[in-house]
């Protein structure tokens, strides 16, 4: 499946290319799109299948995900790429970077969802899985806000992401536009084993709350050496609503070092 993409900064061979993480679509990196573009970046974000304007069915599993974000890197005639995932997005392009390491330059790993603890898996799907609707968009963000994910979401920023991903059902209530047997499926996956870790420059963007386990952090630094960064980076899981300025300089950083 061709993806639906967003993009920001002149077209060009070596793109960034971004992949978001469960019940939202590639508007997300809107601010750090902009930021790197303004550096000079051609920057591509995706909407994974199952999530925003793209297609809606299964299969929904890693594997699936992968093909179809290398499908559409293709449809885009992009040739060398520099991968940034967040959350579950951050557990594909680690496999992306894999399958696809002729063409893979970086790797960015934000929070990622490697191995999760099964308890906090069903946690997530269980509340994922039902029919999450409201009488009005305030509701939505006011939902959002609210999430045990964040620390310090800026109201403006989320209503604006709201506003643009929510859609009115024929019953009158809104809902994000996400499928939740898509995403379901996808907490699930995070429960798997990791996939092996890509031999190429990686940096590792970790909140103070973070996701990952110190295990996985302790194997990627096993693996890697020099070739990993580490930066943490204040508040919660969504860095690139929370700590928008530490995460772009860190991505800026990375993407521009040797």
């Amino acid at each position: 499946m061709v993806l639906k993409t967003r993009s920001w900064g002149t077209p060009g061979p070596h793109t960034v290319v971004f992949v978001h993480g469960l019940t939202q679509h590639g508007g997300v990196f809107e601010g750090l799109g902009q930021g790197l573009a303004a550096a000079g970046h051609s920057v591509v974000s995706v909407d994974l299948r199952g999530h925003g304007d793209s297609g809606r069915e299964p299969p929904w599993n890693t594997e699936t995900h992968v093909a179809d974000l290398l499908e559409t890197v293709d449809a885009a005639g992009i040739e060398r790429v520099s991968w940034v995932g967040h959350s579950f997005g951050g557990r594909v392009v680690a496999e992306a970077a894999l399958r696809a390491g002729e063409r893979t330059d970086r790797l960015a790993l934000l929070d990622p969802g490697l191995n999760l603890p099964p308890e906090r898996a069903l946690r997530g799907a269980e509340i994922d899985r039902l029919d999450w609707s409201f009488a009005t968009i305030d509701g939505v963000v006011n939902a959002l806000l609210s999430s045990d994910q964040m620390v310090a979401p800026p109201q403006q920023v989320v209503a604006d992401y709201v506003r643009d991903d929510a859609r009115k059902g024929p019953d009158g209530r809104f809902r994000l536009s996400f499928c939740p047997s898509a995403v379901v499926v996808a907490w699930s996956e995070m429960t798997l084993e990791s996939p092996p870790i890509a031999q190429l420059p990686t940096l590792l963007l970790l909140p103070e709350l973070q996701l990952l386990s110190s295990i996985q952090k302790s194997r990627y630094e096993d693996a890697l050496g020099d070739l990993l960064s580490v930066r943490t980076v204040p508040n919660g899981h969504n860095v690139f609503w929370e700590s928008p300025a530490e995460t772009g300089a860190a991505l800026g950083e990375f993407l521009a070092a040797p």
